[in-house]
């Protein structure tokens, strides 16, 4: 890894260094980085649980349990300057463990963790917005043999890469990441690179599971929630139809637990939700950058009393921080599968809507013409630089 001096149009290699010349251990450093910054490791995951050790019978602890988008545990063993010969024995049996855990006892298992470190957090509230999910009941984690193993070390001896190689053959979900510490003068720096598989192998293997997956599902999920949500959004946009709002006329009604429409404003769409205890009404900012996302919600927060008066209610601002999209959103409770609800349901998102889009409608795209500025004064020129020249 290289730096760029821009003024003398050279470039400067960083010096390379292993954890234990730094000082670094494996729990106090590596794993807190992780458990921090799960993204790092190429994808969004959720942390649920480190040093965990809810195995019958058993002294051992993986370092880290997390959950991808698609509710499959992960597990995550972290080493320092050398995988060691036993790593993929090891994540093995924690990955067999780990299989017959139910919902009920991972949102457990979340939520013992959340009260350590975040108290007051709901466990069943974080797991339905990372999964996208409108309710928990709709939730499905851990299924079959779905669990990942992930690796993570300086180095990895051959015999544990051959092995994750065997281990991809036989179609386990298994990668080896390199992360390698840097120093720059007194700055301490991180590169984490997924050496098994390589990315493009990576997208392949996921695009045929997905495949799979949808296949196997596709018939279940027509038999329960699909047609009654299909059913629900054709009587909601023939009401709207029938409005002054038009958001929604050129919209179809689907399967999902979400109706999109365009605010005119690309990123910025606003959304009506179907859940089985709720509905709920939303304006979603989720542009391509993540600064652009908190930069609006922070622009509108700051005008949240009036826009909250020209709305006529009190909304829930979602700045989300854990994730690349923002909301500002107003939630009703109904038992959303009762059709005798369904009337009054409908009635309150177009009442909603039409009063949310009146009030953000001017205001957004004020603000998105005046973006560029915004984020020039939000972040000091010299600083962006020095992150680019990194």
């Amino acid at each position: 890894m290289y730096i760029i001096d821009p003024t003398t149009n050279r470039i400067q290699p960083l010096q390379v260094k292993t954890f234990s010349e730094l000082g670094l251990t494996e729990r106090n450093h590596l794993q807190e980085w992780l458990a921090n910054q799960p993204d790092a490791l190429g994808e969004e995951l959720l942390i649920i649980q480190k040093e965990f050790d809810g195995f019958d019978d058993t002294r051992e602890r993986l370092d880290l349990l997390a959950v991808d988008k698609d509710g499959n545990l992960v597990i995550i063993e972290n080493k320092l300057d050398d995988s060691g010969r036993d790593v993929v024995w090891q994540a093995l049996k924690y990955a067999s463990y780990c299989a017959s855990l139910s919902k009920l006892q991972i949102i457990d298992i979340y939520q013992q963790y959340l009260n350590r470190h975040q108290p007051g957090t709901e466990a069943q509230t974080r797991l339905c917005e990372f999964l996208d999910t409108p309710d928990i009941e709709e939730v499905i984690l851990n299924s079959g043999n779905s669990q990942r193993l992930m690796l993570v070390a300086a180095n990895f001896r051959k015999e544990v890469t051959s092995t994750a190689l065997w281990l991809l053959g036989q179609d386990i979900a298994i990668q080896c990441l390199k992360v390698t510490p840097y120093t720059l003068g007194d700055q301490l720096l991180l590169n984490i690179e997924q050496i098994i598989p390589t990315p493009e192998e990576q997208e392949l293997r996921i695009g045929m599971s997905a495949k799979e997956a949808e296949e196997k599902t596709s018939n279940v999920l027509r038999k329960n929630r699909h047609p009654i949500r299909m059913e629900f959004w054709e009587q909601v946009l023939e009401a709207f139809h029938n409005s002054p709002c038009n958001l929604y006329n050129n919209i179809s009604p689907s399967n999902d637990h979400w109706l999109s429409a365009g605010s005119g404003v690309t990123g910025c769409p606003y959304n009506l939700i179907f859940g089985q205890k709720f509905i709920r009404v939303e304006l979603s900012f989720q542009r391509a950058s993540t600064e652009e996302n908190k930069l609006l919600f922070d622009h509108f927060y700051a005008q949240r009393e009036a826009l909250e008066h020209s709305f006529g209610a009190e909304l829930e601002w979602l700045r989300l921080d854990h994730r690349k999209a923002s909301r500002v959103q107003l939630a009703q409770e109904f038992e959303g599968y009762d059709r005798s609800n369904w009337p009054d349901m409908i009635q309150w998102l177009v009442e909603h809507m039409i009063r949310l889009e009146n009030t953000f409608k001017e205001p957004l795209w004020s603000v998105i013409a005046d973006l560029k500025r915004l984020m020039s004064a939000a972040q000091p020129t010299d600083l962006h630089a020095e992150h680019e020249d990194l």
